[in-house]
């Protein structure tokens, strides 16, 4: 009854803007686009989170073969310099020394989705004190940070690769530490 009744209306062209057959304009017109509002990060509804697929669960995770004062090596690539560690990707990280750790430098690992477990902090030859300021933004963040020395945190990193676990690592190169006997 209701479709007749439409069907009534419309083939008499009674509703302004709809007929049928030649001739039919739009009911609406739309305005031109334009972007009259620019986003910025307070628009967080607005922007959408960045997603990683695994597009293959065998044989993902990433493992650091070797590491040197110049760089390391990871799954037969060569990287020089600190490095991050979002298996599978690696990249290189823009740090110096572990001064440089900060808000700013860790963002890359709290905005992954899904949200890593565990960011494995290696400082260089020795374990070095970060700011508490800066991992208690990232627990706020709900990631749990470990800081050790490189080579322990290259040990830890592969360690719990092997578990399975959703792991990052942001890496510096040990420099060379020599011996007396050398």
């Amino acid at each position: 009854m209701a479709l007749a009744g439409c069907v009534r209306l419309l083939s008499r062209g009674s509703a302004p803007g709809l007929r049928l057959g030649r001739g039919a304009l739009p009911a609406t017109t739309s305005p031109p686009l334009s972007r009259s509002h620019r986003l910025t990060p307070s628009d967080d509804e607005l922007y959408q989170r960045t997603s990683v697929s695994v597009l293959q669960k065998e044989g993902g995770a990433a493992l650091i073969q070797s590491y040197s004062p110049r760089g390391f090596l990871v799954d037969g690539n060569r990287v020089l310099g600190p490095c991050a560690l979002l298996p599978p990707a690696i990249l290189q990280w823009n740090v110096g020394s572990y001064k440089d750790i900060c808000e700013e430098s860790l963002a890359l690992f709290h905005l992954l989705e899904p949200r890593i477990e565990i960011l494995v902090l290696g400082t260089g030859a020795s374990v070095e004190r970060l700011d508490p300021q800066v991992l208690a933004f990232m627990r706020r963040k709900g990631i749990a940070v470990e800081v050790q020395d490189t080579p322990n945190a290259c040990a830890t990193f592969n360690f719990l690769c092997s578990e399975r676990r959703i792991v990052a690592a942001g890496l510096i190169p040990p420099p060379v530490v020599r011996t007396d006997a050398d």
